[in-house]
């Protein structure tokens, strides 16, 4: 898969055509600020192939793709002075997914920064996880 720069900002950004604060780069992913962020120093990996999910990337860019945030997101709490860090990957429009090329969130966290993650939990009722459970692995092994 390669890129896309007509269609995609994510791609826009990688190929310079648009600007966008890079903090790290390699042969297969690409680090930048969040334009938007949810706390200063809000950082988003991009693989450098035009995916929608991290579920159509190959082994070897899901794995960059860990292994960048897992060396970027320890120098942003450094930097910012975080105590803290998520990583959140939203998949599909209704999971907020607002750009569709998959991307990693470094989210810095800070005491009391009022940012509200998974705030809506639900209780599975009687049998409802173990079935849910089933199901799950079920599909897992179709896919093998």
């Amino acid at each position: 898969m390669a890129l896309d720069p007509e269609h995609c900002v994510f791609c826009k950004i990688i190929e310079g055509i648009i600007p966008g604060a890079k903090v790290y780069e390699d042969d297969k992913v690409y680090a930048f600020l969040d334009i938007a962020p949810f706390n200063f120093g809000h950082t988003l990996v991009v693989p450098k192939t035009h995916c929608h999910a991290i579920s159509e990337l190959d082994d070897e860019y899901r794995a960059a793709m860990i292994n960048a945030a897992a060396k970027i997101a320890p120098a942003v709490m450094r930097a910012t002075g975080a105590a803290g860090y998520n990583l959140l990957l939203n998949n599909g429009q209704v999971a907020g997914q607002e750009v569709p090329h998959v991307h990693l969130h470094i989210i810095p966290r800070f005491v009391d920064d009022k940012v509200l993650l998974g705030a809506s939990q639900k209780q599975y009722e009687g049998t409802a996880m173990a079935d849910l459970q089933a199901k799950i692995q079920e599909k897992i092994a179709l896919r093998d």
